[in-house]
Order: structure tokens, then sequence, then C-alpha cells
């Protein structure tokens, strides 16, 4: 099986390499024929544009036309405003490209590309007219056509011919995860269950994160029949619910398992029929939906009755787990259900509670952290003014592409949690790049007579190298030598056989990415530990504010906390020690926040005495997680704890049911994840 897998990554390499190749020599061919002057950058482009996804080609095409244009736009206002002082020139560039970054890291989806485009566009047609601004508005018109025509060969060949469509691989990953998540929730379920189950389940949050990037890419997509959206939305919030609620249910099961009278043999049986069900049952559409009522109604029958007279821990504990596991129950319903929908050809719902889900939808709230955007954006500034004074103050004639170059790769790798090793990476695939160009340029193109033997001639390389572009683990030095092949080799108007030249661009290219790595060292490398921290950070003042009343979305908060949880995974995989919580409490921290929300929710309903002890609980949860350290470990106070209990007898003497009900499940919660080594509630005597 694994030599198949590999075979079928090797030719699907290959026929990416393909229509690469087939791309950027109809580019070439076409800027050649209507005259352009540098029609190597729309060879470059083609193969920066492309994706091994038709619709990823088709929405990046998009993304980078428009910011071309805004680029191309910038340059031709800023450079005749600032014709007399260069430096000047280059601070308000740097500005842009500033700007741009900032906000395209904010962004994080497909469309941030947008943005970034915008900014370095504007420094490719800008740092090269510093000394003929004169020529600048002819400049960004030529460097947009030869761009445009890039993105749309790219756009052209990998969207006709044999295209792997978004909806596809869409359709595999959302099988693929929900057969995960019924695995994982089905473990939460054993009595001895796997040990790395916690850790394997925070999968789901990556997952989710893929899906997110997919989604983007579907309304470009070239399938046939396109899914909603919308629908996709829907899917991701039963998703998120399920992290919580498998957690929750796995740790009522360990509570009420250390107590002396243990789960009771019904609710094992009930457990056991849950898990069957999970295993195969919710594959069946026909049967989904009156199998999963059999097991709610199963469930609620199972409930305790309601003791006026207040609930023993372990009603409690055993309410608190038949009220999720019916949760649990519904999220995978309806995320099958949601699944086939996807797949339906038809726009109609296939269900009324389908309709429900895809109407309350919405856009997902992503961790946007604006501290490491900022700093992101002022290494960028300060790299590109460093160079700029470099350049200028020596009169070195590659310095404007140095600058450009350095620019570029601080705006491309700069906020990456390794940024220096990346661009090491991308340095050692432009020298690769600049050595074949250089056999290609003095050995191998003088004796090239015509277009067609050019291209016979540069497929070796350019197949080699495409090839290795389609392959994760060696794109960065890939992308490095196309731009160091490229844009070196000779593929202008004519071919010009200048050797000095050729050295002066490569160590001009060679030098600006040399530059940038240092100012990247120097300004912008923050270490995988601070970045973990800076996400647990975040994660608390979410949870801080969630205690707060402040964020009542709760499908948003989740999606961003969830977010977090996706970044915070490979970083805490790649980190010899954790620097704050370990990921597992990551997900705690989202049950906290998820139950502290809901509990505010509720202090509108409340009676006074309910009302007090609960606030104050709240308002010790918002302190405490407001003012936390991940790089220290303060104790919860013992106050929180007490103000808990207070809360939990006063619902136990509340009339009402409905609310009684509520206020003693979200406390059994809270008091369950804050303080899981606590002794059992007891009523005051």
């Amino acid at each position: 099986m694994g030599q198949l897998a590999g075979m079928k990554i090797d030719a699907e390499a290959m026929l990416f390499s393909l229509k690469c190749f087939a791309a950027a020599m109809l580019a070439y061919y076409v800027a050649l024929s209507i005259g352009l002057t540098r029609p190597y950058w729309a060879v470059t482009t083609t193969y920066i544009t492309a994706q091994p996804l038709a619709g990823a080609v088709l929405s990046k095409a998009l993304f980078r036309t428009i910011g071309t244009i805004l680029g191309a736009a910038a340059a031709v206002v800023l450079v005749p405003s600032f014709v007399s002082a260069p430096l000047v020139l280059s601070f308000a560039l740097a500005l842009w490209l500033g700007l741009c970054l900032y906000i395209s890291q904010l962004d994080r989806t497909p469309r941030a590309y947008t943005f970034l485009l915008a900014g370095y566009t504007a420094s490719i047609i800008g740092f090269p007219s510093v000394d003929v601004p004169g020529t600048i508005f002819a400049t960004a018109i030529l460097r947009v056509q030869e761009i445009l025509i890039g993105i749309v060969a790219a756009a052209f060949v990998h969207g006709v011919i044999f295209p792997r469509t978004v909806t596809a691989r869409l359709y595999q990953r959302i099988d693929a995860i929900l057969l995960d998540a019924e695995r994982w929730s089905r473990g939460s379920l054993l009595r001895d269950r796997p040990g790395t189950l916690a850790k394997e389940r925070s999968g789901l949050a990556v997952g989710l994160a893929e899906l997110l990037q997919l989604s983007v890419h579907l309304p470009f997509d070239t399938a046939r029949i396109l899914p909603r959206v919308r629908t996709v939305r829907a899917l991701e919030d039963q998703l998120s619910m399920m992290l919580p609620l498998a957690s929750t249910v796995e740790d009522r099961i360990d509570a009420l398992a250390a107590t002396p009278d243990g789960v009771p043999a019904p609710v094992y049986a009930l457990l056991d029929r849950v898990g069957a069900w999970l295993a195969a049952g919710v594959l069946d559409e026909a049967g989904r939906d009156a199998t999963a009522q059999a097991l709610l109604d199963a469930a609620r029958a199972l409930e305790p009755l309601p003791q006026h007279s207040g609930p023993l821990w372990n009603e409690m504990l055993l309410f608190s787990l038949l009220s999720r596991l019916c949760e649990l129950i519904v999220a995978h319903r309806d995320s099958r259900d949601l699944r086939d929908q996807i797949r339906s050809p038809s726009v109609r719902a296939i269900s009324p509670h389908v309709g429900e889900l895809v109407d309350r939808a919405g856009s997902r709230a992503l961790h946007r952290d604006h501290g490491i955007a900022f700093r992101t954006a002022l290494g960028t500034i300060a790299t590109i003014m460093l160079g700029s004074i470099f350049w200028i103050a020596t009169a070195w004639d590659q310095g404007a592409g140095a600058v450009l170059i350095a620019g570029v790769a601080c705006a491309l790798f700069g906020a990456a949690d390794n940024a220096a090793k990346q661009i090491d990476t991308f340095m050692v695939g432009a020298i690769v790049g600049l050595v074949v160009a250089a056999v290609y340029a003095f050995a191998i193109l003088p004796r090239v007579t015509d277009f067609v033997m050019l291209a016979a001639v540069l497929a070796p390389a350019l197949l080699v190298v495409g090839s290795l572009l389609a392959r994760p683990a060696f794109g960065l030095p890939a992308l490095g030598s196309i731009v160091g092949f490229v844009n070196t080799v000779g593929l202008g108007a004519a071919f010009n056989e200048d050797f000095s030249g050729f050295i002066n661009g490569a160590v001009g290219l060679i030098a600006g990415i040399v530059f940038s790595g240092l100012c990247v060292k120097l300004f912008l490398t923050a270490g995988p530990g601070n970045l973990v921290a800076r996400l647990v950070r975040g994660g608390w003042r979410d949870v801080a504010q969630r205690a707060r009343g402040q964020a009542p979305d709760s499908g948003r908060w989740l999606a961003r906390m969830l977010d977090r949880i996706g970044l915070l995974a490979p970083r805490l995989a790649q980190a010899e020690a954790d620097p704050g919580r370990p990921l597992l409490d990551a997900l705690l921290d989202l049950r906290i926040g998820y139950v502290s929300g809901e509990l505010a929710a509720l202090r509108r309903t409340m009676t006074p005495d309910e009302a007090a002890p609960v606030s104050a609980a709240l308002a010790d949860i918002a302190r405490y997680f407001g003012r936390s350290d991940p790089k220290s470990s303060d104790p919860l106070p013992l106050a929180l704890l007490d103000g808990i209990d207070r809360s939990v007898g006063a619902f136990a003497r509340d009339p009402e049911r409905e609310r009684r009900r509520a206020g003693l499940l979200l406390l059994t919660s809270l008091r369950r994840n804050l303080f899981p080594a606590a002794p059992p509630w007891q009523a005051a005597a």
C-alpha cells in the first residue's frame, strides 16, 4: 500500500509539473509575441500562482490580479510624488508594503494574498524606478501585463487540463474528519480508552482550519456541482462542538467511575449502544434520525429525577453526563446529515434541522495577533530602509534589486515561526537555480535558434523543479530555484550573453536574501516558545471575556478558540518542552470559557439568590484568566470553589425545574473543569 501511495504522489507531482511547464511556455510565448520587455516575469508568475487544485489556482489568480493592480497603482502614485527624494520614496514604498503585510497577517485566509501582492508589487515596480521616475507609468503597465499573462496562463492550464477540483478534495477531507471524529467520540465512551485519545482529538482543530481554507476556493472551482459554502460553515459549526462535548462526556464518565456507586449499569449499556451507532449506524442515512432519536429518548429516560431538597453530587454528574451525551449524539447526527447535504445535487434541505443549521451558519472567527502582525510590518519596513540607505549611499547599481528581494523575503517569511530557517532554505534553492542558470545561459542557450528548441532545452530543469514544487517537503527550495533560475537565465525579449550582468544580478539576488535573513534574526524572530505563549495568552483573554458576558456568540467564540488549538498543535509537537499549559489544557480552557459564557447568559433569568454567587464566581474566573501569564502557574483561588458551591446550593433550592436544571448542569461542568480534584459537592447543613 505504501508503494502504491508513493506512486500516486509521484504521478500527481509529474502531472502538476507538466501543467506548470505548459503554462510557463504559453505565458512566455504570448509575452514575446506582443513585445514585452521582461517576459520572464510572466514565466515566474505561472509558477508562483500554480496550485494542485484548480479552484485554488483560479481564486489565487483573482486575488493576485487584484493585488497586482493595486500595487501598480500605488507605485504610480508614490514614485512621482517623491521623485526628488529617493530615500523618502523608499520609505513610502516600505510603509505601503508594511501596511499591506499587516492587513494580510490579520486575514489568515487565501484572500490575504491580495494584500500581500499589493504590497510587494509596488516594490517590484517602484524600486527599479527610483532612478528613472519618468518611466514609472510605462514600467507599471508592462509589469502588470507580464504578471497578468502569467496569471491567465496558469489559470487556463490548471483549470482546463486534467483539473483536480477543490470539491473532490473537500469531500475527501470531510469524510476523513467525520470518521476520525466518530472514532474519537467512540473512544471517549470506553472504560479503557487509549491514552493518546485527547491529543489525537486536537487534530480536529487542524482539520477545521483546512476546511475553512478549501471553502474559500469553492466559488472558483471547476466541478460541475459546487457545494454551498454556507452548508460547509454549518458543518464546521457542528464539528466545533464535538471537541468540548466529547471531552466533557469523557470527564463525567471518569468522575462517576471514581465514586463509590460508580457508573450505573444501564448507563454503561447506553454508552455501548452509542458507541456501536458511532461505529456503523451514523453512516445509515435512512435510519440515522430514528436511531439517534431512540438513543436520545433512552438517555433522557435515565436522567435522575430532580429532588427539591438538593441533588447529590452523583446525580449531578449523571445528569451532566447524559445531557452532554445527548448533545454529542445530535452533533454527530447533524454532521452526517450536513455531509450528505453537501454532496446532494439539490439545494433543497434533506431534513428540517439541516435547513435550520444552514440558516444559522455564519462566517468563522479566526485568531488574530495584532502584535505579531505589527512587529512583522515594522521589521519589514526597517529592513527596506536599512537596505535603501546602504544602496543610495553607495550608489550600488544592483541595490534596488537587492532591497526589493529583501523586502519580498521579509513579507513572505517574516511572520513564520522559523523565518530565518525558511529564508536560508529559500536561499539554498536560489543558489542552485543560479548555478543551473549559469550553465544554461553560457553553455546551452547560445546554441538555441527558435522557440521550440528553447522549450525543449528548458524542459528538463523546469520539469524537475516543478515536480519538487508539488511536494511540501521540497516546495520552499523549489520556489527559490524558480526565482534564481528564471529571473537570471536570460529569458528576456532577446537573448543577451552578458556575463558581468549575470554575475551582478546574481550577487544582488543573494545579497538581498542574505540581508533579509539577517534582519529577520534581528527584528522578527520571536521564537516558537513566545509564539505559543501568545496563543495561550490570547485564549485566556477570550475565556475572561466570555466570563464577563462580553462574547455572547458561542459559535464564533468556539471557532476562534479551536483555530488557536489548530495553531498550537504543530508548535507544541515541535517544541521540546511546553512553555505554558500543554495542548490538553487548551481544550480544558475551551470548556471553561464555553460554560462560563452560557452561565453568564443564564444570569438574566436567575433569582437574586442565584445571581449573586454566580456573578462573584464569574468575576473571579475573569480576573484569574485575564491576569494569568503562561510562564507562571498561579493556582486558582479557593474562593472560586466556594463561590461555585454556594451557587450550586442556591440552584438546588430553585423550585423552577428548567432553570434549576440548566444552572446545575453548567455549574457541574464548571466545577469539574476548574477543580477536578475537589471533594464531591455536599449540601450545606
